[in-house]
C-alpha cells in the first residue's frame, strides 16, 4: 500500500504446520495475551466509565427523590410521574452506552480472536473512549447540544475507523 498502512496495522501468522501437534507454543500464547492486552484496556476503560455513569444516576436519582422532585413510586414502573431532567439525562447516557459501544467492543474482541496487531487499533480504541467520555462530560453537564452532537459524530467516525481497520488486517492477511 502506497501510505505504509502494512506497517500500521501487521497480522499475527497464525499458520501451524501440518502435523498431528494441536497446542500452541508458548511464544504465540505471549503474542496473544501482549495483542489483547493492547485492547482490553481500552474495553476495561469503557466499562468503568459505564459504571461511573451508572453511579452517577443512582445519586442523581436519590437526590431528586430526597428533594421531593418525584416519588419512589415513580420507580416502580417508571410511569405516572416525570422524571426531573438531571436524572433523566443520566438514565438516558446509560441506555446510550449498551448501544454503539457494544459495536465497539465486539470490534475489540474480533480484532483478538483475528489477533490483529499494530499501533493503529489501540490508537483508534483509546481515541474512541476518550471521545465517549467528553461524551460523557458534556451530556451530563452543561449537555451543549452542539457540542455532544460534534463529539458523538466523531466517536461514530472512530468506531467506523476501528471497524475499517479490522476489514483491512483480515484483507492483508488473505492477499
Amino acid at each position: 500500500m502506497p501510505w505504509g498502512f502494512r506497517a500500521c496495522l501487521r497480522t499475527a501468522d497464525q499458520s501451524t504446520p501440518d502435523n498431528a501437534q494441536s497446542a500452541h507454543s508458548i511464544s504465540e500464547v505471549q503474542e496473544l495475551s501482549v495483542n489483547a492486552s493492547s485492547l482490553l484496556y481500552p474495553m476495561f476503560a469503557m466499562v468503568v466509565l459505564t459504571a461511573l455513569v451508572l453511579v452517577t444516576l443512582f445519586r442523581r436519582r436519590v437526590r431528586e427523590v430526597r428533594d421531593g422532585r418525584v416519588s419512589t413510586r415513580y420507580f416502580r414502573i417508571y410511569q405516572g410521574e416525570l422524571e426531573p431532567e438531571a436524572a433523566a439525562k443520566a438514565a438516558r447516557h446509560f441506555s446510550n452506552l449498551f448501544e454503539a459501544p457494544v459495536l465497539f467492543y465486539v470490534a475489540c474482541l474480533a480484532a483478538m480472536i483475528l489477533r490483529l496487531d499494530g499501533w493503529i487499533l489501540p490508537a483508534l480504541a483509546w481515541a474512541y473512549v476518550l471521545a465517549r467520555l467528553l461524551h460523557a462530560a458534556v451530556h451530563l453537564g452543561g449537555n451543549r447540544l452542539r457540542q455532544r452532537i460534534a463529539i458523538y459524530a466523531i466517536s461514530w467516525l472512530l468506531l467506523l475507523g476501528l471497524w475499517i481497520a479490522i476489514l483491512v488486517g483480515v484483507g492483508l492477511r488473505a492477499g
